[in-house]
């Protein structure tokens, strides 16, 4: 079998749905110590404030999900709440394009500003969210129960974005 294209050429931004589900819980359950259940991507996926994409790939065997970006749109704000990539389309710029898209999708809806927790071990989603003008603008101690550590709370100002 020949390996399938891993660069962000094939990759396509897309409203996720209900047949996305299987391959996001991989990655979720993968990504994180206390992942959310697929009941919970059902609720965001009817709830009328939240958003999603996923990306996908285009490979030998068809479309298959790389990874997904999960956003409410309160009023003026958004307020990202899950972003994973697959582990072998990790530094692919896929996260990057992720966020992007659902900052450009925000905006056209009216967006201002946005905000999003991190892990304060978590270096690497720090430096993405830097890319798209996120600053650090308090602590949440403890706020991952599963490990007790501390999240960050970035903010970005959009208004930048908008034109």
């Amino acid at each position: 079998m020949a390996a399938k294209k891993r660069g962000t050429g094939g990759i396509s931004i897309e409203k996720m749905s209900g047949a996305d589900l299987p391959e996001i819980m991989k990655i979720e359950r993968a990504s994180f110590l206390a992942p959310w259940s697929e009941d919970l991507f059902r609720q965001e996926l009817k709830f009328s404030l939240s958003r999603s994409f996923v990306a996908k790939s285009e490979g030998e065997a068809g479309s298959e999900t790389v990874g997904y970006i999960v956003y409410w749109m309160v009023s003026e704000e958004i307020h990202v709440n899950n972003l994973a990539v697959r582990s072998d389309f990790k530094r692919k710029g896929i996260a990057s394009r992720l966020v992007e898209a659902a900052l450009k999708k925000a905006c056209a809806e009216g967006a201002t500003r946005c905000t999003l927790e991190v892990r304060v071990s978590n270096a690497a989603a720090r430096r993405l969210y830097e890319k798209f003008g996120f600053v650090v603008r308090g602590v949440r101690p403890r706020y991952y129960a599963e490990s007790g550590e501390d999240a960050l709370i970035l903010w970005a100002d959009l208004k930048e974005e908008r034109s």
